[in-house]
């Protein structure tokens, strides 16, 4: 196979199929179609209304998609578009990104009947070659400091692996091991991105106004998060994982705090990033909640993965877009309401295991409607932006 590359880029005119100019085009539609079509599939799995062809429980198979189907696609989506911003070096597009994407979709429908084998090779090998693409964007550009985003990369491509080895019984884990450990470098990775985005996009609506966050909060919530996340995998001592996600969602509540300003409210493109990060210290306050014995792992883990992970994702995907087809950075009344569908699908879902039994169905039911019914506005406006040219005329 010819190995992908990438040029200069100011080499590119604006030409060729627009969906193939940048990274974000293509994958935003594919996680926007998975995050609508997959659930419906999830939602007829638990109905026994259908089957998966290669025999993995559906429960995996849901937390895999969503993990490593649908989160995966945004941050490509993402990485390979703000990458060409870091490090003013073209990412892939054209044929080259056309490839990647194609390797990502092999890997959805290899999910649900291709034999374990191909499946595994298929999903692999879509992360690992992007992990090492963005590696060496980093690399040859000299950009240090977006390089442990890069490790980031790669320690997903490893989770995943881990996860279709031990489906495999290749590997003496348990497959959710694989999975909690992937979810929790997502959960981390928000925590460092939204770290960067959030405040820098609230500074440039509100003249005056700059972050109180000090480094030394950022550097500590983070570690901690990540030190929390790392004790509840492998299952630590109860009070030692509680003590410590705790005081990691303390200290994300403060690192938000400082992040407010009067602009928020006023603005729905904006406020979605700041509720959805909410959702990290009600989530790590859940899951320590849960290492105490006080709860199940359901909701701490619904928390972080719809609330936070899902409304992120939806912001970003809209702003971004938005941004990047030379579009206004204001949301409409469309943007508007899938901000508050998602925002209710989190409510519910998180809700759910602490309803009495003759509610939970219907709970999870509104939870998956929501959902659902959020990221079909999103396709239904922006698909057309994502496949069409940029409005101001310029590449990407």
């Amino acid at each position: 196979m010819t190995p992908l590359r990438t040029t200069p880029a100011s080499a590119h005119p604006p030409t060729g199929l627009p969906v193939l100019r940048l990274g974000f085009r293509p994958f935003y539609l594919g996680a926007g179609a998975v995050a609508v079509i997959w659930m419906g599939v999830w939602s007829a799995m638990m109905t026994g209304r259908v089957s998966l062809g290669n025999g993995m429980p559906p429960i995996l198979w849901h937390a895999h998609e969503m993990l490593f189907g649908f989160v995966t696609a945004v941050i490509v989506g993402f990485l390979l578009t703000a990458g060409k911003v870091w490090t003013g070096r073209a990412t892939p597009r054209g044929g080259a990104l056309a490839m990647l994407w194609l390797l990502w979709l092999a890997g959805r429908i290899a999910s649900v009947g291709a034999p374990p084998a191909i499946f595994a090779a298929c999903d692999t090998a879509f992360l690992l070659t992007i992990a090492i693409l963005f590696g060496a964007l980093i690399i040859r550009s000299r950009n240090w400091r977006n390089l442990p985003i890069a490790g980031v990369l790669f320690l997903l491509a490893a989770s995943n692996l881990a996860f279709h080895l031990a489906s495999m019984r290749a590997l003496p884990m348990s497959p959710l091991t694989a999975l909690l450990g992937g979810f929790s470098l997502v959960v981390v990775l928000t925590s460092v991105i939204g770290g960067r985005v959030i405040p820098a996009f609230t500074q440039s609506v509100s003249p005056g106004w700059k972050s109180s966050e000090p480094r030394w909060l950022s550097t500590a919530s983070i570690a901690t998060t990540a030190a929390g996340l790392v004790l509840w995998i492998s299952a630590a001592p109860g009070p030692l994982c509680a003590i410590t996600l705790a005081i990691a969602a303390v200290l994300q509540a403060a690192r938000l705090a400082c992040w407010n300003s009067p602009a928020v409210l006023r603005r729905p493109i904006l406020w979605i990033l700041h509720l959805s990060y909410a959702w990290t210290p009600i989530g790590l306050a859940l899951l320590a909640a849960s290492a105490a014995g006080w709860t199940g792992t359901s909701a701490g883990v619904h928390a972080l993965a719809v609330g936070c992970i899902g409304g992120l994702v939806l912001g970003m995907m809209t702003r971004t877009a938005r941004g990047h087809t030379g579009r206004p950075l204001h949301a409409s009344s469309i943007e508007v309401t899938s901000y508050v569908l998602i925002g209710v699908a989190a409510l519910f879902r998180v809700a759910t295991p602490f309803l009495p039994l003759q509610f939970q169905s219907a709970a999870l039911l509104l939870a998956v409607c929501a959902w659902t019914a959020a990221f079909a506005l999103y396709l239904a406006r922006y698909s057309v932006w994502l496949m069409t040219a940029r409005l101001d005329g310029r590449d990407g």
